[in-house]
């Protein structure tokens, strides 16, 4: 029986790939701080330790202990706009906290190391983003994750260290943390829908993404060891057809069976349209049908509605306060 460990495994995708590989008949390790994740969304089957990727010794410990088969590096603060602001917790966070992983795979020999990356790293390139455009990350957190994605390119090469990396986009689903003001614009909708707050929105709201249910990349993430022709490569991955924040605040609002009010606020810096081309992913995974739009936030809603609104917390560690959006700066707790 292979034996993996899930970083991130009580937070949102994490817990989904757990679940997964634990279909696929693994043993499952989940580690997680509960920064941002819960240990009531660890799927049943799962160890769970509570813990950071921050600490070396910890990591070490449990793969001497359980002698990994597999990575999946799932855990991250995953706030593109707020990286600007919180430039060393990010760098630690989602750079120092993987190199430490990345070392324990190689001290430890771990036969495959699968990261999340993002299509953060692109910043603004032509659309649709291929896996042959060279990054150019405009925010720290893309950063991060590409500075990530060559460290593992590096290890390969000298250490042996066989990888498969992903760059998912705007993944909503069921267990995603609503009660983060910062991130998940589909979370943020439906909390503010619960709370009887109109929807806030960056800029004209005619910004297009693509957005991605959770149960379309779950599986692919999960099963891709078993895939040869994955090693060593890298997958854009998530949905094809891209949506303004209007028409996904609309969209929020019907799912919700909520009449909706939105409150524009001034445009923050972040790359205006986003979305990438999938036909490498396809190729190699073979073509699976994609959730639309309206059913996957159906089934978020549900979910939604029997965990409640939450409150939403401010981020305490603010490093640099010049040009924070005015509407982060002046929020107050609740």
């Amino acid at each position: 029986m292979a034996i993996s460990i899930v970083t991130g495994g009580a937070g949102f995708i994490g817990s989904h790939v757990a679940g997964e590989l634990l279909k696929l008949g693994h043993q499952v390790v989940v580690l997680d701080d509960l920064s941002g994740g819960s240990a009531d969304n660890v799927p049943d089957g799962a160890l769970f330790v509570e813990g950071s990727i921050l600490d070396a010794g910890l990591i070490d410990t449990l793969f001497r202990k359980y002698s990994f088969d597999y990575v999946f590096h799932l855990a991250a603060y995953a706030a593109e706009g707020l990286s600007h602001f919180i430039r060393r917790f990010n760098y630690t966070n989602n750079l120092i906290g993987s190199v430490n992983l990345i070392n324990a795979s190689v001290n430890f020999n771990v036969k495959c190391f699968v990261f999340t990356s993002s299509i953060a790293v692109y910043g603004s390139a032509p659309l649709p983003m291929r896996e042959d455009m060279r990054p150019q990350p405009e925010d720290p957190y893309g950063i991060a994750k590409f500075a990530v994605e060559c460290d593992l390119h590096a290890t390969e090469k000298l250490f042996g260290l066989r990888y498969i990396i992903f760059r998912p986009h705007n993944v909503y689903g069921e267990y995603q943390n609503i009660g983060d003001r910062y991130r998940n614009v589909i979370g943020i909708f439906m909390n503010q829908i619960m709370r009887g707050q109109p929807l806030s929105i960056f800029g004209d709201g005619e910004q297009k993404r693509a957005f991605t249910y959770i149960g379309d990349i779950a599986p692919v993430i999960a099963g891709s060891i078993n895939v040869p022709e994955a090693y060593g490569e890298v997958f854009n991955i998530g949905a094809d057809n891209a949506y303004s924040v209007n028409e996904l605040a609309r969209a929020a609002g019907k799912a919700m069976g909520a009449e909706i009010a939105i409150k524009y606020l001034d445009a923050r810096q972040e790359v205006v349209n986003a979305w990438s081309d999938h036909s490498k992913v396809q190729r190699i995974f073979g073509v699976r049908k994609q959730t639309s739009l309206d059913e996957g936030l159906e089934r978020m809603a549900t979910w939604a509605r029997s965990a409640g609104a939450r409150k939403s917390k401010r981020f305490e560690g603010i490093e640099i306060s010049r040009n924070l959006p005015p509407f982060w700066a002046n929020q107050l707790e609740g």
